[in-house]
């Protein structure tokens, strides 16, 4: 798999792949014939079918593109979009996917920053599951079912309908879609309180390549695994998961505090990397660093800002801060109380007082065009350090840097629980964050290229042997799989950065529940090869990315070292 036949004919300007027409539009009659024929009588799928030639195809495509930068005329397009209305037209879109050898991308939200989920290079189609949002809430048992099609938004809001002391920790922004948040471990400000998403997940329904419709028990353990943290694309795909509402205090605070380097800013971010994981378990301080103009010079400066949610009262809150962090000078005004489903609306940016009928809104607040990268922190940058980055990101300007913290219920969990890695000995993650406005390649590769920037000066600093990275922040960048032949040593690239020790036994689950790699894309986890030399071929992958990491790190550290 992975070798295929693209059509090389003729080239339209809009509409990606250079091919003959007349082919074309025969195949996509016979792909939706086929669909036609392996749906139920009783759950006609003709209405959710969209191809190129449907006039509202267009719409469908771009109102869950959440990023602009795939949303231009250069940008692929899939030969069909399916927008399930019932599982048995999910179970026809994998048995007609299969028996056409294109290429299925699940959607579920349309925020993975890398457009994994309606961009490829080669003929493929969308099974786009936004229909699918039922959220049952249980508040005797503490529990929700919620499909993936729903937002963040739609359960945190179906959460307070039936209990104001009960949420979900999961992440701040309410159009993000349930079904690639949860399935990669999504976070949010809860997290060391109450970890992530799959740590708070107890049961799931995928639909797998047989198109069986599997719950915990029937797929078993293993499968469980890997869906709750290792990305429910590449084994099926995920209907529903039954979450853990978590106890919430009836009265939250927040803050939001900047300071600049005007103000003693390194000395400050030191401080913030020292205690921000050791802090108690009901704070949580997302510290971004990003570079405005001063408001006495005119001239470019660096500037932290501080955004808080503490489960608790103000009074408490100062209480704590005054004892770990008196350095950040937080005032009782500073600080603002209010219920947990306000906090949510107001860390998303929402003014205060917008109710909470604002979360069930699918539409962002904005769109742009973006990119993010992801890193970790394993000790406090030295100051030396913190100086040498402020510099490179006043001379870049664009890239901001989103540190988050660890320590709390983070560094309980083990590595091996999920999927997901990335516990104890981090400080905290790193989110690289670039957004801009201008449409088009040009603009694209300059706004990429300033990121990549940052991203190798901060080499030095973070993670290394593997350089680790967050799942849900998908980056082409440490690594693409073909899915051919080299499938499983391509994977092991980006594999053992997103998940290292986890890797080995998620490609183990993907080879016995999808040998023939069905659910594939240019991240997936791949199966094993075909004759596979059990020792060398493992050992060999990691030794790759290992040396290669290494190598990275001497050169980084060299150049750091001779320019602070």
């Amino acid at each position: 798999m992975g070798e295929r036949l693209v059509y090389k004919a003729q080239c339209y300007d809009d509409f990606p792949y250079c091919f003959d027409p007349l082919a074309a539009l025969a195949t996509d009659e016979t792909f939706a014939q086929c669909l036609i024929t392996h749906s139920l009588p009783s759950q006609p799928i003709s209405s959710s079918i969209y191809t190129p030639n449907n006039a509202s195809f267009s719409s469908v495509l771009q109102t869950y593109i959440r990023n602009l930068r795939f949303n231009e005329s250069t940008t692929p397009k899939p030969i069909l979009i399916l927008t399930a209305l019932h599982v048995s037209h999910i179970q026809a879109a994998i048995i007609c996917g299969q028996q056409h050898d294109f290429v299925m991308k699940t959607r579920s939200g349309g925020h993975d920053y890398d457009g994994l989920s309606y961009v490829y290079d080669e003929p493929f189609f969308i099974l786009d599951l936004f229909n699918l949002r039922s959220i049952q809430v249980d508040i005797d048992e503490e529990t929700a079912w919620v499909q993936a099609g729903a937002t963040l938004g739609e359960v945190y809001y179906r959460i307070y309908e039936k209990s104001k002391i009960h949420g979900f920790p999961a992440g701040v922004c309410p159009t993000v879609g349930v079904g690639g948040h949860f399935s990669g471990a999504g976070y949010g400000n809860m997290m060391r309180k109450y970890g992530l998403t799959v740590d708070n997940i107890i049961d799931a329904e995928i639909i797998d390549v047989h198109g069986r419709v599997l719950n915990r028990t029937t797929m078993g353990e293993d499968l469980f695994w890997a869906i709750t943290g290792g990305g429910g694309v590449s084994f099926g795909v995920v209907l529903s998961y039954k979450i853990i509402l978590v106890r919430v205090p009836s009265t939250v605070t927040v803050f939001r505090v900047a300071r600049t380097s005007e103000q003693n800013l390194v000395d400050l971010v030191y401080k913030w990397q020292e205690i921000a994981d050791k802090l108690d378990e009901d704070i949580f301080i997302r510290m971004t660093l990003d570079v405005i103009n001063s408001t006495q010079t005119a001239e470019k400066i660096n500037r932290a800002t501080f955004n808080t949610l503490f489960l608790g009262d103000a009074n408490r809150l100062m209480k704590l801060m005054n004892e770990s962090f008196p350095e950040l000078g937080l005032q009782r005004s500073d600080c603002k109380e209010m219920s947990w489903v306000d906090s949510v609306l107001w860390y998303a940016g929402f003014p205060v007082r917008t109710p909470p009928t604002a979360l069930l809104s699918r539409v962002p607040q904005w769109l742009t065009h973006l990119t993010r990268k992801s890193d970790y922190v394993k000790k406090p940058i030295p100051k030396s350090g913190l100086e040498f980055i402020f510099k490179k990101m006043i001379e870049l300007v664009s890239p901001t840097l989103a540190f988050n913290p660890y320590g709390g219920k983070m560094a309980k969990i083990e590595a091996s629980a999920r999927p997901f890695p990335h516990r104890a000995g981090n400080l905290a993650k790193i989110q690289y964050a670039t957004n801009w406005a201008e449409d088009g390649v040009e603009a694209a590769d300059r706004y990429l290229n300033l990121t990549r920037q940052l991203f190798h000066y901060m080499t030095p600093f973070v993670s290394k042997n593997p350089r680790q990275a967050f799942l849900n922040y998908r980056d082409l960048d440490i690594g693409v799989n073909r899915n051919g032949k080299n499938s499983y040593i391509e994977g092991g690239v980006y594999g053992v950065k997103y998940f290292k020790g986890n890797y080995e036994r998620l490609v183990k689950v993907k080879t016995s529940v999808d040998p023939q790699n069905f659910f594939r894309n240019e991240q997936s986890i791949p199966v094993y090869p075909y004759i596979r030399q059990q020792n060398k071929t493992s050992v060999s992958v990691w030794d790759r990315i290992m040396g290669v990491d290494s190598m990275l790190g001497r050169s980084s550290e060299l150049c750091y070292n001779l320019k602070v």
